[in-house]
């Protein structure tokens, strides 16, 4: 018994052409049901045995019913296409709020789901998907930087792509990088942090190492960039904001055949000299009606930090105002 509720069962048989793509590589969507849907299930071989309260047997069955005619219908892609089908219909019973079919990224080697969770995150992961390029613009988390990386370990992983490549500009560094002490690496890696910190909560930390050794993640300022034709690579440019517009060209043309790119800013933080035009600016109005270029556009309702941060961005959305008039 479940809180003193009688304990349903429901006991589903799974097709083997499809058993793959329903409970994953090695089954780990089986852990994810339990989560989403508060159950117990028991693998039988090829069938699955769910137990649990009643209310929560009847929406994993009306999982399974969406499932059935989604896999008829082909449009169900991965197991990671699965998982976000089972959130999406709780959520949809749950709630009576305007509802945002939630999209599943990437499971991490902690077992934690990441997932696109308002609109804009779920179109921008689509548009990601859907364009060779694309840009992410808004203000600080909303999480155009985290779902890109996201997006580009569960490429790799995928063997969508051979390499991920990271990269933002070192503005504050300026001409004085050489004066910094110590290696490149060394100068540049406070300018790096919060890529390597997205990275390491979504990939083992030995893996990553190893992959670094291998040059099958890269991490590096934009200056690295120049030369080189970037093929077969998933390649995100942060805080594009602070490039120069000759720093943007000359990463948009780096981009070769079977790449993804990532270009994500908040034009409203731009550090570089007033001198300087931001090559993220210029970007959009440049770029805006090019095909197989995206663009999503965050605002403060997708922030998913602490709820202080909506109401920060907020305080000073309004204290500009009142500055221009």
């Amino acid at each position: 018994m479940f809180g003193g509720l009688i304990i349903e069962k429901l006991e589903v048989q799974i097709p083997e052409d499809v058993l793959y793509l329903v409970l994953g590589s090695r089954d780990e969507n089986i852990k994810e049901f339990e989560k989403i849907f508060h159950i117990q299930i028991i693998p039988r071989g090829n069938s699955l045995l769910a137990q649990g309260e009643q209310g929560n047997i009847d929406k994993f069955e009306n999982f399974l019913q969406n499932l059935a005619k989604k896999l008829d219908e082909n449009k169900i892609k991965s197991s990671l296409d699965v998982l976000s089908l089972a959130i999406n219909t709780v959520k949809k019973e749950d709630e009576e709020d305007e509802f945002v079919e939630e999209k599943v990224i990437l499971i991490t080697h902690r077992k934690k789901t990441i997932v696109a969770k308002t609109k804009s995150q779920v179109d921008y992961v689509n548009t990601i998907e859907n364009n060779t390029i694309t840009f992410g613009i808004g203000p600080a988390g909303t999480g155009k930087t985290y779902l890109a990386v996201a997006m580009a370990v569960s490429y790799l992983k995928q063997n969508r792509v051979n390499k991920i490549i990271l990269t933002r500009p070192a503005v504050e560094a300026g001409e004085k990088l050489g004066f910094l002490p110590g290696t490149i690496e060394e100068k540049v890696d406070p300018y790096l942090r919060p890529l390597y910190d997205a990275l390491y909560e979504m990939v083992d930390a030995d893996k990553i190492k190893d992959m670094l050794e291998k040059n099958i993640i890269e991490i590096a300022p934009i200056a690295f960039m120049r030369g080189r034709t970037l093929n077969d690579a998933f390649i995100i440019l942060d805080e594009a904001q602070n490039t120069t517009r000759e720093q943007m060209k000359m990463f948009l043309t780096r981009i070769g055949f079977g790449s993804k790119a990532v270009i994500t800013g908040d034009i409203t933080q731009v550090d570089l000299p007033k001198v300087s035009q931001s090559g993220l600016i210029e970007a959009i109005k440049v770029l805006k009606d090019i095909e197989d270029i995206g663009f999503t556009y965050f605002s403060e309702k997708d922030v998913v930090r602490h709820p202080v941060v909506q109401r920060i961005i907020k305080a000073y959305e309004r204290y500009e105002e009142s500055q221009n008039h």
